[in-house]
């Protein structure tokens, strides 16, 4: 039995953050939209267990949940992140965020216990710019990573770039990169200031849109998120001038760009079927929010399941439901959700 909202929205994957301890001190991190709550690097006792995470998975799974993204913090900090992939529910596709730096010598395991994915934050390809970002001198570790998982069998490993005024001029380097590098693709991510409270650093993505749209050989539309993928030609890559003809996406040789931009963007929440659990075992029905964050009191599969029923029900679109556009097409708070205290 599959969960839907009161909008339709189909409930289909789940995004698990596993620590919110990390490696790295991205300067656009919003923590899976907590915000900068990064503790020590040791263990800390307000993470889910294994069993907890487990039994979690097992639950949503009889609810039709077929995907799981391990996320963090970084969650190849967690030394049963093996087992927690092993035994996750076979009916559900695993895949996992990371920063990459614990992926060579781990990468093969990860594979074999049941990873099927894997998305890597690299938001340069210079070492120097990698590290003003990151504050990591990781980038060599991190390239060695890549190359880990794609050797693993985990390829189409996809790296993850932020796109922001301090990476904008990176783009078409990494458009290249991974247009010229067999099991690579690349997923552009709108920066989010919001959440991240440095409006200063963004930029107009619609750009990036139709830079991408110029020198495509194709262009097609996924159903989550309504996102846009881009398949670009080493040529193309290297060309603002390049005619998009079709192509034949099986036979395709070349790199896959997808953008994800969620600002302002109402299709992109009315596409939305995630829900997103921290690492302390609260349920988040949006990215967005933190005033819906619902306990799962002991983790009990009875208090799974409850909560679990009520955070899919109390979904609501951030964008085009939760904010609506005044007459000044700004987004502001629905007046409804600002006198009832609910939604998504």
């Amino acid at each position: 039995m599959t969960l839907s909202d009161d909008f339709g929205r189909e409930v289909t994957g789940v995004r698990v953050s596993l620590t919110d301890r990390c490696n790295f001190d991205c300067v656009y991190c919003h923590n899976e939209g907590l915000g900068d709550t990064r503790g020590p690097m040791e263990p800390g006792d307000d993470e889910m267990d294994t069993d907890d995470v487990v039994r979690f998975l097992e639950v949503v799974s009889e609810y039709g949940v077929d995907s799981v993204k391990l996320t963090g913090g970084e969650p190849m900090l967690r030394q049963d992140l093996e087992e927690i992939i092993r035994r996750t529910p076979d009916s559900m596709e695993v895949s996992m965020t990371t920063n990459g730096t614990f992926l060579p010598g781990r990468a093969e395991d990860l594979k074999e216990t049941g990873l099927d994915r894997v998305n890597v934050s690299q938001d340069a390809l210079d070492p120097d710019e990698f590290a003003e970002i990151t504050k990591s001198g990781a980038y060599d570790k991190v390239m060695e990573g890549v190359q880990a998982a794609v050797d693993a069998g985990l390829a189409p490993v996809k790296l993850n770039m932020v796109v922001f005024e301090h990476t904008a001029g990176y783009v078409e380097g990494m458009v290249e990169h991974v247009a010229e590098n067999e099991g690579l693709q690349l997923q552009l991510i709108e920066y989010m200031p919001e959440l991240t409270g440095k409006p200063e650093w963004n930029i107009d993505i619609q750009r990036v849109h139709d830079w991408l749209a110029d020198i495509a050989e194709h262009v097609e539309h996924r159903e989550m998120h309504d996102r846009k993928r881009y398949y670009v030609n080493p040529e193309a890559a290297e060309s603002v001038a390049a005619t998009p003809e079709p192509a034949d996406i099986e036979e395709f040789q070349g790199g896959m760009v997808e953008i994800v931009d969620p600002v302002e963007n109402a299709d992109f929440c009315a596409n939305c079927g995630r829900v997103r659990v921290t690492h302390e075992g609260y349920l988040k029905g949006c990215l967005n929010r933190n005033d819906d964050l619902k306990s799962m009191g002991e983790m009990s599969r009875e208090e799974i399941a409850e909560a679990f029923e009520e955070v899919v029900a109390e979904r609501v679109p951030y964008y085009g439901e939760y904010l609506v556009e005044n007459e000044r097409g700004e987004y502001e708070i629905n007046d409804e959700y600002i006198s009832t205290g609910t939604a998504d």
